[in-house]
C-alpha cells in the first residue's frame, strides 16, 4: 500500500487568485460575462474549473451547455432566474443571493436578469475547462 504523502503532492502551494485578476479569455455566451478565476492555466487544477458569471439588469444570455461537465452555481448579488426546458416547456428557477443551483451535463440552459441590479454568480465546474457550447434554443 502506497502513503498518500508519497508522491510528492502533499507539500504543493496554494494558489491565490485575486479578485481584480479575473480572466475575460474564457468561453463565453451572449448576455453574460464569464470570469475565470480557478483553471489549469491560472491555478495547476486538474479537476476544476470556477469562476464568476456576470449578468447586466434586464438581460438574458443565449441558449448554451457545458458539455460534460457537472456545474454548480452560487447566487452572491442580483436575482438571477435560470431557464431550461422539459417536456418541450420552458422551466423557470427563480432565486436570490446565496441560493444555489446545480445544471448537469449537456443541459440547455439560459441565465435571466430580470431586474435593474447586476447578477453575479460564482461558478464551480467538474473539468478544469470552461466547456461552453451555444446553441440556437432550449430544445
Amino acid at each position: 500500500m502506497t502513503d498518500q504523502h508519497d508522491d510528492g503532492a502533499w507539500h504543493r502551494p496554494l494558489r491565490h487568485v485575486r479578485a481584480a485578476d479575473l480572466s475575460g479569455d474564457t468561453g463565453q455566451t451572449s448576455g453574460m460575462t464569464r470570469r475565470e478565476a480557478v483553471s489549469a492555466r491560472t491555478a495547476g487544477s486538474q479537476r476544476l474549473w470556477m469562476g464568476q458569471t456576470h449578468v447586466a439588469p434586464r438581460t438574458s444570455s443565449g441558449d448554451h451547455h457545458h458539455g460534460d461537465s457537472e456545474t454548480a452555481i452560487h447566487v452572491l448579488r442580483g436575482r438571477p432566474v435560470f431557464v431550461f426546458a422539459r417536456d418541450g416547456e420552458e422551466v423557470r428557477l427563480a432565486t436570490e443571493p446565496g441560493d444555489y443551483v446545480f445544471v448537469p451535463p449537456f443541459t440547455p440552459h439560459r441565465e435571466e436578469n430580470p431586474t435593474d441590479e447586476e447578477a453575479v454568480v460564482v461558478i464551480a465546474r467538474s473539468s478544469q475547462e470552461a466547456i461552453v457550447v451555444n446553441l440556437p434554443g432550449l430544445t
